[in-house]
């Protein structure tokens, strides 16, 4: 099938799938003209690149996820150490939610007066809450 059919198929842009070509994530079999064309199997390297990419995955982890033939070849310690990456997440998402919807409803005066709003403040002082910023510790440059 050619670029076009592969794009409205898929849902892929044409330009998203020509990316993926220079970056070895498909390949495309052939040429019509000045359309690429493609097997039926790239359909489903389309759809593992989109569900990895929806997990979290870099292009180039992704790549790594597929043997020089083209098949899957997925590293199970690499989905075990995103599921883990997304637990931590969901944590400190569901934390941050939580700690929102007190401080809506709060009936401190002021949050400042709260003291659960203000374990939350210590937490992401703290970096906690995943929101800290790495510094730079390198010295300048004159």
């Amino acid at each position: 099938m050619d670029i076009t059919e592969v794009a409205r198929r898929s849902g892929v842009p044409a330009s998203t799938l020509r990316f993926y070509e220079e970056k070895g994530l498909i390949a495309s079999v052939g040429r019509r003209g000045l359309h690429r064309l493609f097997d039926a199997g790239v359909l489903d390297r389309l759809a593992l690149i989109a569900l990895g990419r929806a997990a979290g995955f870099s292009l180039g982890d992704i790549a790594l996820m597929f043997a020089p033939d083209g098949q899957p070849n997925i590293d199970r310690q690499m989905l075990t150490a995103k599921a883990e990456e997304l637990d931590r997440t969901i944590r400190q998402l569901s934390a941050m939610r939580d700690g929102l919807r007190h401080a809506a409803a709060c009936p401190a005066p002021s949050h400042m007066e709260c003291p659960t709003f203000r374990r939350i403040l210590q937490a992401a002082a703290s970096g906690a809450l995943g929101t800290r910023r790495k510094t730079n510790t390198r010295p300048p440059r004159d």
